[in-house]
């Protein structure tokens, strides 16, 4: 099958030229990934940071066969159903009461497109047309070109940058620059030729889980709102329990106009993405001119059997006992911290929620193309703990169904990797 797949399978971000082959997954269940030789790994980063319940979750595979038994896709324009009216209903019952409409795409890169085509058409359909953007330095929002254009410009997408539009960017914030960032976000506010600004909110993910302050993004998104500059809050990572919050916008005060969400959304099985907005964005779409519609969409938009999965996952989330464990985990990660973050062949440590990170100091490279991503990525391979590192920033953010004994043995094979 391997054979097989090398002939006709081009797997993503991956150098077919260099890459090892890959792990041939036969089962999946809970924290544990099984391999055809029987091997089992620890998914440590819930592939791809969307499994949060663990695989195979007995609930959310019910749920799946309830609704298949009733519908299994059906066009969402010009009709609905039952599974994605209660869940954009439940999804804004669990945000901030400004947040009443629910637009469904299919993951978090079409989310975040979504948000700024309706950003861009709102200030178009009143008579504003403003269009300038701001992101922020580091930044990875997706795959598809508007959202390539918010992130980072790099290798990762430098042949498709002649056709991005221009944005302007700010710098991450850490103790030394908060001040200078928050003047310069000021004076290009000031403008009044911004159409939005788009965050990560408090950890940027892909750019290595760079952690940064509430008290920043208050002020920066206070500082949004003070010259009438909408808000993206990209939380297609940060979502779901994944901070020790049900969304990070939970741990701030400010709020935004928009918010993109995936990955953990239907607890990792099915892709489906949801921005979510205001009414006042929605009412300027309203007129007697079909043009001013937002004229956007997709074919498996609010897929039944995923918007079922995700009905699910948001019950489970409304258990106690889950987030006992996302605490726990929280603990746990803290501890280990506060253990290591002196130490000298660690250059930076940190932790938030249910994610660990930590780079490693003594390499040049420092980026998602360093060569030493793949040094520690076969370390681990041979200890069963199935990571993607970011370069030389090495992470943790489990499943929530995780153990106490299984992260303990995760955390003492990273001491390991510190010693190399």
């Amino acid at each position: 099958m391997l054979e097989i797949d090398k002939k006709y399978v081009w797997h993503p971000f991956t150098q077919h030229q260099t890459a090892d082959e890959p792990l041939y997954i036969v089962k999946s269940k809970g924290v544990y990934l099984t391999d055809i030789n029987g091997d089992k790994y620890i998914d440590c980063n819930s592939s791809w940071w969307v499994n949060i319940h663990g695989h195979n979750y007995h609930p959310l595979m019910k749920a799946i066969k309830n609704q298949l038994k009733k519908i299994d896709h059906i066009i969402f324009a010009d009709a609905t159903h039952s599974p994605a009216i209660k869940l954009a209903k439940q999804i804004c019952e669990l945000l901030p009461v400004e947040f009443q409409k629910v637009f469904y795409s299919d993951n978090g890169s079409t989310a975040v497109e979504v948000a700024i085509k309706m950003a861009l058409q709102y200030w178009s359909n009143i008579g504003n047309p403003k269009t300038e953007a701001i992101a922020m330095r580091g930044a990875y929002h997706g795959d598809t070109f508007g959202a390539m254009s918010i992130g980072e410009r790099n290798y990762f997408n430098k042949p498709f940058e002649p056709l991005f539009f221009d944005v302007h960017y700010i710098d991450f914030p850490d103790e030394t620059n908060e001040n200078q960032i928050l003047k310069e976000a000021e004076e290009k506010f000031k403008t009044g030729k911004i159409a939005f600004i788009i965050l990560e909110p408090l950890i940027q993910g892909a750019s290595g889980m760079r952690m940064y302050s509430c008290e920043f993004l208050n002020q920066l998104v206070r500082l949004a709102k003070k010259f009438d500059v909408l808000v993206i809050f990209d939380e297609v990572m940060t979502g779901w329990g994944r901070l020790g919050t049900w969304f990070a916008l939970h741990q701030i005060e400010e709020t935004p106009d928009f918010i993109c969400l995936s990955k953990g959304l239907t607890g990792g099985i099915f892709p489906l993405g949801v921005t979510v907005t205001t009414n006042q964005v929605y009412e300027s779409f309203l007129s007697q001119e079909t043009k001013n519609a937002f004229l956007h969409g997709h074919s498996f938009t609010a897929n039944p059997i995923a918007c079922a999965t995700a009905l699910k996952n948001i019950e489970l989330l409304n258990k106690p006992n889950v987030w006992k464990r996302i605490k726990s985990i929280e603990n746990q990660l803290s501890k280990f911290v506060s253990k290591h973050i002196t130490n000298p062949k660690i250059k930076a440590i940190r932790s938030k929620g249910t994610i660990l990170a930590f780079e490693l100091d003594g390499f040049e490279e420092t980026d998602y193309f360093s060569k030493n991503n793949q040094l520690y990525y076969k370390k681990l391979r041979e200890k069963k703990l199935f990571i993607r590192p970011l370069g030389n920033t090495i992470y943790l953010n489990p499943p929530y169904c995780i153990t106490k004994k299984e992260i303990d043995y995760i955390l003492k094979n990273f001491e390991i990797i510190f010693n190399l």
